[in-house]
């Protein structure tokens, strides 16, 4: 069953009041510190120069997130990061609109830039899908198997 469409806010971290910071956070921690069992730090230094895309269901509650990263910083291209959907949001496609909203704003802040990502192994054909390419071979991350993957633009 496809989720109900959420609402997409792209916005630098100095454009979100501490409160939608607070939800971008806790929902961070949720998902790559307690579900993934993955004790490292999530919060960083790429936080700042990132533009963050938050996507929000019809009550206006945080479902999905990611963060789009400049050239340079993680990548020699921009990188979509942090991809994330809530558990209630999962299984309905929420995640592949996320990372097409997330390419869409890639393309307009960088058009005709390619895109990396250190994609999670286990969601490479997720990413091979939308269109993202593998560019490395598997690697450990944080002790979790880990690819580049590279989207290309049209044309």
């Amino acid at each position: 069953m496809a989720a109900a469409p959420l609402a997409w806010q792209w916005v630098r971290l100095d454009r979100l009041d501490a409160l939608q910071w607070h939800e971008v956070a806790v929902l961070r921690q949720a998902v790559f510190i307690v579900e993934q069992t993955c004790p490292y730090p999530d919060l960083d230094a790429l936080d700042p120069p990132s533009l963050h895309l938050l996507g929000r269901d019809a009550a206006g509650t945080l479902q999905a997130y990611l963060r789009l990263v400049p050239a340079g910083l993680k990548y020699a291209t921009p990188s979509l990061g942090r991809i994330l959907t809530a558990p209630a949001a999962r299984g309905g496609g929420s995640g592949r609109a996320l990372v097409r909203e997330g390419l869409a704003g890639h393309a307009r802040h960088y058009p005709g830039q390619a895109n990396t990502i250190g994609a999670q192994a286990h969601l490479a054909d997720f990413y091979r899908s939308l269109g993202f390419a593998p560019a490395s071979e598997v690697y450990l991350e944080d002790e979790i198997p880990h690819l580049d993957m590279v989207w290309q633009p049209a044309g």
